[in-house]
């Protein structure tokens, strides 16, 4: 069984972001980048379920820049066999990541493909929902558990109520969520030999994708900074200064 792995390149999460000067955008330059935790996630599973015979080859896929191939390497030293990068200069926006994905999936006819739930730079939690519903595949999102046998994949996710179980014909889509796994530590070993390992590097243009944007950002700013606290002697001052100035009682 194949297995296809999405993974995006962000600002590392340790990192506080700041906001250009002129309000186009995040601040990237000299920045610390890593590979999205959620899609490290997924990578974790695949590689697991590569490791217990249920899958004979992991492909990861990242879309955007050249320095996308570190990440790549990443995920190649977590145990993933070979790489693809769809490169391209601009800012791919979900829809457009989709239709790529989309095109591999055509080419590459992998019977699982696993994606992070959500990119922690601009939180769409829409790309996986998208492939699926482009690749006419079956999802399953926000998944905590994966059991993949007799053709079919067997998804536990937590949902407002609790939780559900899916079953899912396979090939099908799923996006992964913080309780699936806890990702492997990458040892150096690994790393020396991911660099060993293919990794093709092609445009959008040769999968006959329009990664065209459809959305347009008008301007970004950062949240607004709080107000400093107040201490009050007791209840009574605390119920007046509610209603007085808070005005929510």
């Amino acid at each position: 069984m194949k297995v296809l792995v999405a993974v995006k390149r962000v600002v590392d999460y340790n990192v506080k972001v700041r906001v250009r000067s002129d309000g186009s955008g995040v601040d990237v330059a000299n920045v610390k980048m890593s590979m999205n935790p959620f899609d490290e996630i997924a990578v974790e599973e695949a590689v697991r379920m590569k490791e217990t015979g249920v899958a004979t080859e992991v492909i990861v896929v990242s879309c955007g820049v050249t320095q996308c191939q570190e990440t790549l390497r990443t995920a190649m030293a977590i145990g993933a066999d070979r790489a693809i990068l769809v490169e391209s200069a601009e800012d791919l926006q979900p829809l457009a990541v989709a239709k790529i994905l989309k095109a591999l999936v055509d080419k590459e006819q992998p019977s699982l493909v696993i994606l992070g739930k959500q990119a922690i730079d601009d939180d769409s939690n829409q790309t996986g929902q998208m492939l699926a519903a482009l690749a006419g595949l079956p999802q399953a999102t926000f998944a905590a558990k994966v059991v993949v046998s007799d053709g079919k994949a067997t998804v536990s996710r937590e949902v407002d109520g609790g939780s559900e179980t899916l079953s899912l014909t396979l090939p099908a889509v799923v996006t992964t969520d913080l309780r699936l796994n806890e990702p492997r530590y990458v040892t150096l070993p690994n790393i020396m030999k991911a660099k060993k390992k293919p990794l093709e590097t092609i445009k959008p243009a040769d999968l006959g994708v329009d990664v065209a944007p459809r959305l347009k950002t008008l301007r970004v700013v950062e949240p607004p900074k709080r107000s400093a606290g107040a201490m009050v002697p007791d209840v009574k001052a605390l119920v007046e200064k509610l209603k007085t100035e808070a005005k929510v009682l």
